[in-house]
């Protein structure tokens, strides 16, 4: 009898844990489902085939805005800058201390091009010094994306 309860005792701590470990998720904007996730360094393949893309990106996050985290950046693979993510309608914001940690993002991804003023902007909110503000000076061609909702691990 004591060997039964033990056992049974040990399944409930071990489902326990594994839907502690599921659930150890803060979610910011919308909840979703997290489903068929991509890389997020297989989304430059996926852009080559489709001019926009509705999907789910899991990665680190490699960067957070630190005036208020109303963006954050996610590795995009080896040479390749990273993939930035602005969060739609500018409805939510993220911890401005989520470097570090993996996230899943859901919503549109596409390429395009973001011009100087607005590449400056993102710098400052990054922290970037005058000097490196002031070397840019041209557009660039960058991976973005509209998160709907974003899923960062505790």
């Amino acid at each position: 009898m004591k060997s039964i309860h033990l056992a049974l005792i040990s399944l409930l701590l071990f489902f326990s844990c594994e839907q502690k470990k599921s659930q150890d998720v803060a979610y910011f904007g919308d909840t979703f489902e997290i489903e068929n996730a991509i890389a997020s360094s297989a989304l430059k393949s996926k852009l080559e085939q489709e001019e926009t893309v509705n999907i789910q990106l899991e990665g680190e996050i490699t960067g957070v805005c630190q005036k208020k985290g109303c963006w954050l950046t996610m590795p995009m693979g080896e040479g390749e800058k990273d993939v930035f993510v602005k969060f739609k309608d500018y409805k939510f914001f993220v911890p401005k201390d989520a470097a570090g940690k993996k996230a899943v993002i859901k919503g549109v991804a596409k390429k395009e091009v973001i011009d100087v003023p607005t590449l400056k902007h993102y710098a400052e909110d990054a922290g970037k010094s005058e000097e490196e503000i002031a070397k840019i000076d041209a557009p660039e061609v960058k991976y973005t994306f509209m998160a709907e909702g974003v899923a960062i691990e505790n």
